[in-house]
């Protein structure tokens, strides 16, 4: 289970929520756009990783929706675990879909048509993908939220998923060896299961999370989440006792 922790003052924990909306935003409407257009041009030239491509892309997608669904919330870490297993589910789908793809590419032998629209925007999202992964995985650790923590991963995962992909193209395009794509998914889609296993688990969230701002910069003391029976996450009593009395200690 996660942790969610107050993260320096409130006007750090308020930007670092605005910007886990603003990343997983952008997430959303560059997946769709890679969506359509991976779908479209697999459909094409009748490449069954591009197609596969795409549909992870929708994944990518539904992951940010969930965190977009968390953050509307008043109490965005009453939603963790939910968002978490959300999460997790979007990795079993994505892990399920690239293990049948790859599996049925290896055994039909199907060679599929070159694609420069697809080896394009292969390496589009190798320059976009790397840095929104690195945000939104920075963001979730600071904020103490594991769900925006994986969808950062999500996004690396697609990252390992484009260059496979651009790899697979090229050698099809070149070589003629249709099997690279497959064999490479099929790594990818064990990954995608693990991270999905994790993910279902969560973390203790009754484990402190590590301060990123110094408690003596900001004199403002540090308040750990713990999982009610619902499995949600709220600050526990006796460090909010712990804070009214620091509070009426100093006369205020």
């Amino acid at each position: 289970m996660s942790t969610w922790t107050t993260v320096g003052t409130n006007e750090r924990r308020a930007t670092l929520m605005r910007r886990a909306q603003l990343l997983a935003g952008a997430s959303v409407a560059y997946n769709t756009i890679e969506a359509v257009i991976a779908i479209t041009a697999g459909n094409i030239a009748g490449s069954s990783a591009l197609v596969g491509f795409g549909l992870d892309s929708l994944v990518e997608v539904s992951s940010g929706l969930v965190i977009l669904w968390q953050f509307r919330h008043p109490m965005p870490e009453s939603r963790e675990r939910t968002s978490q297993r959300l999460i997790a589910v979007s990795f079993f789908t994505l892990a399920a879909y690239l293990a049948v793809e790859a599996g049925h590419a290896l055994i039909s032998g199907a060679q599929p048509e070159s694609s420069p629209v697809g080896i394009g925007l292969a390496l589009a999202s190798l320059a976009v993908m790397p840095f929104l992964s690195l945000w939104q995985r920075r963001t979730g650790r600071e904020l103490g939220s594991a769900a925006v923590e994986g969808d950062g991963t999500q996004t690396l995962l697609c990252t390992y998923l484009s260059a496979v992909l651009l790899v697979g193209l090229v050698l099809n395009a070149t070589l003629g060896w249709f099997w690279a794509d497959p064999v490479a998914a099929l790594i990818i889609a064990a990954v995608a299961a693990r991270e999905g296993w994790e993910n279902w688990q969560g973390d203790d969230c009754c484990t402190p999370a590590a301060l990123t701002t110094p408690r003596a910069v900001t004199d403002v003391p540090a308040v750990t989440t713990h999982c009610a029976e619902d499995d949600c996450c709220t600050p526990s009593a006796t460090e909010l006792d712990h804070d009214a009395s620091t509070k009426v200690d100093r006369g205020t």
